[in-house]
């Protein structure tokens, strides 16, 4: 693996599929969400820690002869890797000795052994002098915390990484550390900031290794929709050429996007809902923020139709937004 590879680890789909499992009103997701991380622990060498993790704490049945195999497997891959840093220590130079460090931390971060994981991260971060290779090691750190859902541990080293991009980061990792950041914003209901961060992103985005970038251009065109003023939605959103090229597979996107800019309410109250059910509701980052989001794009809604009239009654309003006048009151 190259120097300048970030790799996809810990795998943040995991807990994504976790969370549609133990969520029961997403049971008709359970399936598909089962047999998916089902696959991504028994990928590689395996997720033996984690799996052990959340079957005793998330009421997941066991499969007790993968849980068997895949710790057999990660504990066989540790000796290994042990064996050739020893190796490494006794009769090599530091090239080989930080090649087998990287790659036992690598393992460790990779099956979810999270105190394991964040010790080694640690200690790799005091042992290794190089600028670029220390903001690596921090944004792994601040992945774990993601995976886990340890907001102390992201929050610790998103600003550890900026102080590390301050001294001399360069250009990629800059723009990486913004998705970061905007990611951890938005799940901390920093709708205005994470907007910024994604948005100032999106022609640079690279963060792979965080989310897809599907994904990024929908979180982008989620928390900017809420916050841009509305002449900056045809500008930076609607006009964007990143926008337009995913957009066709987003049309629940699309829907709200346009329909809020042309000022159709009611199929923007439709897309609003269905945004809801489809997207929001089963996001493990987006989910306890629903009932805030869903609220306030009505309040938007609401707020640019009134901006036209001196006095507008409840019966036009409710005609406006395809509801009745008791939900509008």
């Amino acid at each position: 693996v190259a120097d300048d590879t970030v790799l996809p680890i810990p795998n943040l789909s995991l807990p994504q599929r976790l969370f549609t499992l133990i969520n029961p009103s997403l049971g008709h997701l359970h399936d598909v969400a089962r047999k998916s991380l089902l696959e991504g622990i028994k990928a590689d060498s395996g997720y033996g820690p984690y799996y052990r993790a959340l079957t005793s704490s998330s009421g997941i049945d066991v499969d007790l002869a993968l849980l068997k195999s895949v710790e057999k497997a990660n504990e066989e891959q540790l000796k290994k890797l042990d064996e050739r840093l020893a190796e490494a220590q006794k009769t090599e130079g530091e090239s080989e000795i930080s090649d087998a460090l990287k790659a036992r931390v690598n393992h460790l971060t990779r099956i979810g052994d999270k105190d394991a994981a964040v010790a080694a991260q640690r200690l790799a971060l005091e042992k290794t002098p190089g600028l670029g290779s220390r903001i690596d090691i921090t944004l792994a750190l601040i992945r774990i915390g993601f995976f886990f859902g340890d907001n102390t541990l992201s929050t610790e080293n998103l600003a550890g990484a900026e102080k590390l991009i301050e001294e001399g980061g360069d250009w990629d990792r800059r723009n990486r550390l913004k998705v970061y950041r905007g990611l951890h914003a938005v799940s901390i209901r920093r709708f205005k900031l994470g907007g910024e961060l994604l948005l100032d992103a999106l022609s640079t985005f690279t963060a792979t290794e965080l989310i897809s970038y599907n994904d990024f251009v929908a979180l982008a065109v989620i928390s900017n929709t809420l916050t841009l003023p509305r002449v900056d939605l045809k500008k930076k959103l609607i006009a964007s050429p990143e926008v337009i090229s995913v957009l066709p597979e987003l049309p629940v996107l699309e829907d709200l996007l346009r329909n809020l800019y042309d000022c159709h309410y009611a199929k923007f109250f439709v897309a609003l809902a269905t945004l809801e059910q489809t997207y929001t509701l089963p996001s493990r980052l987006l989910s306890p923020h629903t009932r805030y989001y869903v609220r306030e794009m009505r309040i938007l809604a609401y707020a640019q139709l009134l901006e036209s009239y001196r006095s507008v009654t409840l019966e036009s309003l409710g005609g406006a937004f395809g509801v009745s006048v008791d939900y509008i009151d």
